[in-house]
């Protein structure tokens, strides 16, 4: 007669199977760990227009969070492109429905030896509803450029800690 094995012995197995798969915390140490040092030295020079001055807010935020402020040891240049186009054209000629863009090129540069440690883009774009109100769509549009600087700017993050992590 064939006896079941007991749970624990199961849950035994499957809790070293996941310590052998290796996956590392990218945050271990929280603040005070190397990619969180390593991001809190990051500097993020002005960024040109309006969309710069949000994806520099929104990046500002993002690395401080990670750990407490340094003194500069990288800088990020960001160069951005914003497009914004019309798309669904409705029976009497105007537009319907526009889309709006936003690219990033970012390069990491180390202050110390000037080398470019990552060179890489981001985006995303959002779909917004041309309404009868100007304002109405104004505002839209102004939102939707909010709301897409602080996506980019989660991905840059999430790809500087990446490559941060590597590094040490």
């Amino acid at each position: 007669m064939k006896r079941p094995v007991p749970l624990w012995a199961g849950l035994c197995a499957a809790l070293l199977s996941l310590s052998a798969c290796g996956l590392q915390p990218m945050y271990a140490g929280g603040g005070s760990g190397a990619v969180g040092q390593g991001l809190a030295a990051v500097e993020v020079p002005p960024i040109e227009g309006r969309a710069g001055w949000l994806m520099r807010n929104a990046l500002n935020e993002r690395l401080t969070q990670a750990g407490a402020a340094a003194a500069p040891r990288y800088r990020l240049d960001v160069v951005l492109d914003d497009q914004l186009e019309g798309l669904g054209l409705l029976t009497d000629d105007t537009i319907g429905r526009e889309r709006r863009t936003l690219r990033a090129r970012y390069q990491l540069v180390d202050l110390a030896s000037g080398e470019i440690l990552l060179d890489a883009t981001a985006g995303s774009d959002a779909g917004i509803d041309v309404v009868s109100s100007e304002y109405a769509t104004i505002a839209a549009e102004e939102t939707a450029l909010e709301n897409l600087a602080k996506e980019v700017a989660d991905r840059i993050v999430t790809q500087l800690a990446l490559s941060l992590r590597e590094r040490s």
